[in-house]
Formats: structure tokens, sequence, C-alpha cells
């Protein structure tokens, strides 16, 4: 049996010794306002905007971790031992107002361990608990005005950290939820044109699960990830992969409207027919640049039944064959997909044994995945593929045991249901990342190989999604395109490797950093002029401006200084962030 494969296959083994107008154009700042200096807001201010918001919307949190540091105002024993027990599950960051998933963006600087400080000077400052369009405009046009920095937070499941920040400011949109299905057509906001087909609107905050069991009810399905946390607003203005990518494309291609407040403190309605060049941006282009989405509507489409094959390739720890296994694995991945294939694999070499059989060991290595076909897949092409493939390893590397088990599902909410989500936070993590289209699969199988090696000497593994294909390549977003990286249209597998240090060990995170980076070294060497997912990349990748959105970046600059002229939104990686750095002390200044 393969029990319960899907959990090592998505970042589940990380390895590494593991009121409103803008100001005038001459206001120019050096710094941003920060807590502690002389142009912070004042008591008298921030209260002004409390009483604004109404509700007790402003909010001053301390961090989760804060109640089990008895010098802290927020010190409680019976509730550290309820942040301790949930610490490492999703649920706890999510839900809280200034928490995020992976403790590294939050510097590590009030974990629930009473052995080390709790400053808090990796969370915001205050935060506005937004459900409404009107409080997030009166948060961003605060910021604005009192020049203090502004962040976004939803769930805080942010693989870059772009949904904290010391002494800012936070909209959080957690809260605004509310889900609308549209049966057979959407007619777009502003304009006489209907898009035909059903569609779902969802409030910027909503989560995937949320949306997957709201169209499950109609017989639909959404584009969406396989972690029920993610939410909405990052994942669609990242670009949005998924199992259902290869069929119907990334989610920023589903996306048919959106409603924004821009850090001019607009509120906008963004579709094709208005606000063309923002409706643009905001598929692709990143969360917490242009604006606070508030609103999003995608097209669904019929839930599809799945057929899922968990399968492994397993060989002894550590093996010398692992680059060359994989790399011929990988080989065959543009005709899999060519024939509606859609999965996930992990390449590793010392992994928990997903086969559980007597006699064998706890632990393998190679090459382990899921696989999914849905009712449009030539299965006969699939089978033939994947039995060229089993003949293929059984010639070259007899030793290699090939495992497989297939189980039906109805639908893809009954095939999420079994499977996902199984992974932890309340740690440390680094992910790197790189879009490998046919040429770098089958054109030089030695310098693949090579490739994974690299990833695998430097981290121990590499995740390879097969999230791209036919439904990628041929998306026909609404008004004749978007912003994700263009490598995505020629893609076949998003490859990913990922790292972890022990939280207050600078040389372990030193090291961490640095050969997060190195491992997908030989997957640029491979795809020069290509590009990494914005979502799931390393964000002091050299020249991450194209690393991450190519030649579409300086059109994305264009609309960012159009949109933001006073930089009230500022993250990294994020389009327009050249003009500022974060100092040592957590400060944003201008560079």
């Amino acid at each position: 049996m393969l029990p319960h494969i899907a959990r090592y296959l998505f970042f589940g083994i990380v390895s590494h010794d593991s009121l409103t107008s803008a100001q005038d154009s001459s206001y120019n700042p050096t710094c941003k306002s920060y807590p502690g200096t002389a142009d912070w807001p004042s008591a008298a201010e921030w209260a002004r905007l409390g009483e604004s918001l109404g509700g007790g919307r402003l909010l001053r949190p301390s961090p989760p971790g804060a109640v089990c540091h008895p010098g802290q105002d927020a010190y409680n024993e019976t509730a550290c031992a309820d942040v301790e027990a949930r610490w490492n599950s999703y649920e706890l960051h999510v839900d809280d107002p200034v928490s995020v998933v992976w403790s590294n963006f939050a510097n590590d600087s009030c974990l629930p361990d009473p052995a080390y400080l709790c400053s808090g000077d990796g969370y915001p400052a205050y935060v506005v608990n937004a459900t409404t369009q009107e409080h997030v405009k009166t948060g961003i046009d605060f910021a604005r005005k009192n020049n203090v920095r502004l962040i976004v937070k939803s769930t805080g499941h942010d693989y870059l950290g772009r949904s904290i920040a010391p002494g800012s400011l936070s909209i959080w949109v957690h809260h605004m939820t509310g889900i609308e299905y549209h049966a057979d057509e959407f007619k777009l906001a502003g304009s006489d044109i209907t898009i035909p087909g059903s569609a779902v609107t969802a409030g910027g905050g909503t989560e995937m699960y949320d949306l997957y069991k709201a169209t499950a009810e109609h017989g639909q399905a959404i584009v969406g990830g396989t972690a029920k946390t993610v939410s909405v607003g990052g994942y669609a203005t990242g670009g949005g992969h998924s199992l259902l990518a290869p069929r119907f494309g990334l989610a920023a291609d589903n996306v048919l409207q959106m409603e924004v407040v821009t850090p001019l403190g607009e509120i906008l309605t963004l579709n094709e027919a208005q606000n063309a060049d923002l409706f643009w941006a905001m598929r692709g282009g990143g969360g917490s640049t242009f604006g606070v989405l508030t609103s999003i509507t995608f097209a669904t489409h019929p839930s599809p039944p799945i057929t899922h094959t968990a399968w492994a390739m397993l060989t002894e720890l550590r093996s010398p064959i692992i680059p060359d296994l994989a790399a011929y694995f990988l080989s065959n991945v543009p005709a899999l997909e060519k024939a509606g294939l859609a999965g996930y694999a992990l390449i590793n070499s010392h992994m928990p044994n997903p086969v559980s059989s007597p006699g064998l060991p706890p632990n393998a290595a190679g090459v382990i995945g899921i696989s999914l076909m849905q009712d449009d897949t030539d299965r006969e092409e699939v089978n033939r593929i994947w039995t060229s493939i089993n003949q293929t390893v059984m010639e070259r590397w007899p030793n290699v045991t090939f495992a497989k088990i297939t189980t039906e599902y109805p639908s893809w909410l009954d095939f999420y249901d079994k499977n996902y989500d199984m992974n932890k936070g309340g740690i440390n993590k680094l992910l790197a990342s790189r879009l490998l289209d046919e040429k770098a699969l089958t054109g030089d199988l030695d310098a693949l190989a090579g490739a994974v090696k690299t990833a695998t000497d430097n981290v121990g593994g590499m995740y390879a999604f097969l999230v791209s294909g036919k439904g990628v390549h041929n998306a026909k977003p609404r008004g004749g395109g978007d912003a994700v990286h263009p490598a995505w249209r020629t893609a076949y597998i998003h490859a990913i490797t990922a790292v972890g240090w022990t939280s207050f060990n600078e040389t372990s995170k030193s090291e961490a950093e640095k050969s997060i980076y190195d491992s997908v070294e030989g997957f640029r060497q491979l795809t020069p002029g290509g590009g990494s997912y914005l979502n799931e990349g390393l964000s002091y990748e050299e020249d991450w401006q194209h690393t991450f959105w190519g030649t579409d970046y300086e059109r994305l600059l264009r609309i960012k200084k159009t949109v933001d002229p006073d930089d009230v939104f500022w993250c990294q990686p994020c389009v327009g962030n050249e003009g500022w750095k974060q100092g040592s002390d957590g400060q944003l200044c201008r560079v």
C-alpha cells in the first residue's frame, strides 16, 4: 500500500539537517514612520483612526507566542498550553491577526518558548480588522496620510512573508468572506458583457476550502490549490497553480472580475471593460502591491471525476542512481501532460518509506508521486507511457522497487477531502523554484540529472509539480491576457526546493539561505531567460524582477507608479520596490 502519499508531496519534507486625497508629490520622506520615531502617529491619532473605523476594528494585538512569556502583559499559562499544542498547525496562525504560517518571516521574534525573548518586533504595530471596503479604505488613507508602512494579511499563508512587517499597519481581510454562486452566466459590472458559464464571487479573505465546498453544492469546481487555508487574494494575484490547471488554466486565467481598494483610496471594479490595465496587473502581478483585493469572481467548471494513482520508484538511501532515475522520469512528463495527466512528484535521497509492506525498511529514497486523470484524459496514452517508464526503469535500474495504487473519486472535493491538507506551520521555511519547459526536460538528460543532483546535494530533495500543460499553455484570460510569467505558457514542470533551519541558530540559518539559493542553480542554467513561480519562489533571486515576471515587468512597473505614486505598499519581492530597503532595525527607508 501507499498510505497517504500526498502528505509527502506538498512541502511535507523539508531537508536541511533541517482622509482621502493623495499627498502632494513634493512630500518625499526619507523613511516610513516607525514606532518610537518622531513622526510616528500619536496615541490620539491612532485613537481617532479607531473611532472612524468603529466597533473595535482597530486592534493592537500581541503575538500569539506572548502568552508563554512571563514578562509579557499577555502571559497566561492556560492560553500558553493551547498555543504550544497548536503552534505547528496552520489554523493558529491563520486565525491570528498578526501571526503568519512560517516563523522566519516574523524573525522568530516571539516563539512560544520562554527560554527566548519575546519582543514582538517582527510584527505589525496595529491591525485594521476589515469586513467592508470602507474599513479597507479608511486604513489605507490613514497609512498614506501619515507615512505609515502598510501591509495586507488574509491568512498569512505566504512563502515570501509579504503579509507581515515590523512596525506596520496591517489591513486584515480574513473576515471578508461572503460567497455568491452565479449559475449559467456572469454579467460584468459597468458593462453589457455577459460571460457564459457558471461563476462564483468571493470576498477577498475567503479560504480555498470554503470555495471548494460552496461550488461542490452545484456540481462545480474552481481552480485552486491543495492547502485549505490559502485565501483567494494572495493565491490568484500571484498566478495560482493547481492540479486542475492542466485542464482549466491557472487561477489568474479564470478570474472574471475583481473589486479593489487602491493605494489612493479609490474603490474600483476591475474587469476587461473597465480599469483594464489594473485588471491585467492584478492577475499575476502579486499581492500587497497594487491595492487590497476585496472581492473576486472566478469561472467555475463541472467537477470532474478523479482517478488518483499514488506511485513510487524506490531505491537505497542516498543511492547514486537517483539523479539519473529522476531525470528519466522527468523527461516523460511533457508526454504525460499532453495526454492530460496532472500530479506531484518528490525526488528525495532520504525520506519515510511510503510503501508499507512487511520486510521493507522504514526509510527509502527515489521518486514518489501522485497522478490525476480526469474524464478528458487520454487514458490509453497515459497507460502506454507508464508501461514504457516501468519497463525502462526495470531494465536500467533492476534494484528499483516500483509500486502503485489507484483510487477512484467521484468529484474533485471527494479527492481533496481524502488527501489534503496535512502539512505543518510554525516553522522556518524557504522555497526556491523554476519553471521547466520541454527543452529543459528532454533536450539534455545529463544536464537535467546534474540539476537534480545539485538540488538533492544542497537540500536533500526537490518537488516536481505537473501543474501546467495544455490548459495553461492554451489559456485565454479575459481581456486578452494577464500578468503571470510568460514562462508558464511553455512550462511542463514547476520545480521546487525547500529548506528549514533551527530557530536562533545563525549558522544554520546562513547555511540554509545559501543552500536553497544554490539548490536551483542547475535549473537556472537549463532555462536561460526562464522564470520562477512568484508565490513559491525565493525573494533574493538575482534579477528577481524578470525571474518572477519576465518581459511583463516593465509594464507592471508603469502601472504600479500610476496607481501607487507614494509607495503606500511595499513588499519583497514586489513590483516597484526598488526604491526602498528594510533596515536591520525593521524600518523601511529609501535607498
